[in-house]
């Protein structure tokens, strides 16, 4: 669960981080912002933000038929180690809601979630045992550790400043309106895949969305909220079970 959820976080952000340091072609109108510049501005607003609203689409063939590598993430996280959203797994794998506060961390798995990560007749146990309750530990819990790093957006903004260019060359493209909000879309494409970055036409310059398709990839991310307060509200402590209970759970079984 950690392991795929991970990948697939530093996979995307590897996306982003392509299109973002390429090469640029000479932006056609020089009263414009080069497409490098607005690159730049965009990402440096990225690393900049307090907060923001991510969403993750990953419709490549290998993640839609794995049960164990998300094919959907909603999260909502902030710089402080607070978050709150959901994680969708493949064919057959079934989601977690995530909830982050500081180093306390929440995580409840629905039934088909706790069946793909734990194998055989186990996974139909733990299943019964923790329907509907969160598991709730702190970021020093192994079994919770990974879940609150890909849920920790100073952990992706760390991805996304360490990330190195490659060699793919970006077109910039006329404005555009995309989810009400006008952008411009900055192309390339390398090794037949194809990589669009919508950056908002209006200062600040914003990334909203970095989508990459192409030889069996399928993958978008989309930004919005940046610097909102991350909601905060937790579980109570009626639906949540100590992670210790979990960890005893599994031994035994």
């Amino acid at each position: 669960m950690r392991r795929t959820a991970l990948i697939s976080v530093a996979a995307s952000a590897t996306l982003l981080l392509g299109v973002l340091a390429a090469p640029v072609a000479t932006a056609s109108d020089a009263d414009d912002l080069t497409a490098r510049e607005l690159a730049e501005q965009a990402k440096d607003n990225l690393l900049d933000a307090k907060s923001v609203h991510m969403e993750l689409t990953d419709r490549s063939r290998g993640a839609v038929d794995s049960k164990t590598q998300p094919t959907s993430m909603k999260l909502s996280m902030d710089r402080d180690g607070n978050c709150a959203g959901t994680m969708r797994m493949g064919r057959g794998g079934g989601s977690v809601e995530i909830v982050t506060r500081g180093e306390q961390v929440w995580m409840k798995p629905d039934t088909a979630f706790w069946k793909a990560q734990v194998p055989g007749s186990q996974g139909d146990a733990v299943a019964q045992l923790f329907k509907n309750r969160y598991i709730h530990g702190s970021t020093r819990d192994a079994i919770l550790k990974g879940m609150a790093e890909t849920c920790s957006l100073t952990s992706f903004q760390r991805d996304v400043g360490t990330q190195a260019p490659d060699d793919r060359s970006l077109q910039k493209g006329e404005e555009t309106t995309l989810d009400d909000t006008k952008v411009i879309p900055l192309r390339g494409k390398e090794d037949g895949k194809q990589a669009t970055m919508y950056v908002t036409s209006d200062a600040p310059h914003r990334i909203v969305r970095a989508t990459e398709k192409g030889d069996g990839t399928d993958l978008a991310l989309s930004f919005k909220d940046y610097d909102r307060p991350v909601p905060s509200e937790t579980p109570s402590a009626d639906e949540s079970v100590d992670v210790g209970r979990l960890q005893e759970e599994l031994q035994s079984l």
